[in-house]
């Protein structure tokens, strides 16, 4: 950054840096910890209808005594009619789907949905997302002291040199575990346990989310005129 550049102007840069910062850690971690990576729908086969209820969510039986198991009972729904789709979404700890005709979600454990033969690269995968948010953390707290140092020259453009190293190396680390987990999660969808195999998916708000963050901020840190001017 020029010498010339008024110290007011140096602290507004260093502060809105800090700002975009903050927000992409708070952002990172909810989506990080949520189940919304994916999304989509499970066909599943409808349940006998309990009682007198009756309607599109359960098979109903064509007979007057439905209830008792020693009487002859139809059922005419046939083909697609015996299916229902059941909505499900998924994370990197847990893939949860709504349940029929009750209040709820039944919730299992992604990890243990995975193949055994994937389950290394999808720890990878948290490992590389756990990295990355540590090195948006460091540069949370290398930002917040850049803005001590606003009308220090010198210090403030070498605190920045190293936040804006740290946020693309968060950026490349965030691109690798996304890459990672979306090989993991179509492999688990072609190879994992049938009760839970997607009829149709696609990507939740959590996975492009951050793959945008990851690239808007990876753009911002290296081509911005302020994290440029730290080299001349």
């Amino acid at each position: 950054m020029p010498a010339s550049v008024p110290p007011a102007e140096r602290r507004q840069r260093a502060s809105a840096a800090f700002c975009l910062s903050f927000l992409s850690l708070v952002f990172s971690v909810t989506a990080f910890s949520s189940s919304y990576w994916c999304e989509g729908m499970r066909k599943v086969a409808k349940p006998f209808c309990k009682g007198q209820s009756k309607g599109d969510q359960c098979i109903g039986f064509n007979s007057p005594d439905g209830n008792n198991s020693s009487a002859v009972q139809y059922i005419w729904e046939t083909g697609d009619d015996k299916f229902i789709d059941r909505k499900f979404h998924a994370g990197i700890w847990y893939s949860c789907e709504e349940i029929i005709n009750e209040v709820g979600e039944k919730c299992r454990s992604f990890i243990s949905l995975t193949p055994d033969a994937d389950r290394g690269v999808l720890w990878l995968s948290i490992v590389a997302e756990l990295l990355y948010i540590i090195l948006l953390l460091t540069g949370v707290i290398l930002m917040s002291a850049e803005m001590c140092y606003y009308s220090a020259v010198i210090n403030g453009l070498k605190i920045n040199a190293f936040s804006a190293v740290v946020t693309v190396l968060a950026g490349l680390l965030g691109m690798v575990a996304h890459m990672m987990y979306t090989t993991v999660f179509q492999m688990t969808v072609n190879l994992g346990p049938e009760d839970w195999r997607p009829h149709t998916w696609d990507y939740g708000w959590s996975y492009w989310y951050l793959l945008v963050y990851i690239y808007f901020f990876h753009y911002i840190s290296v081509t911005s005129p302020y994290v440029q001017g730290m080299y001349t």
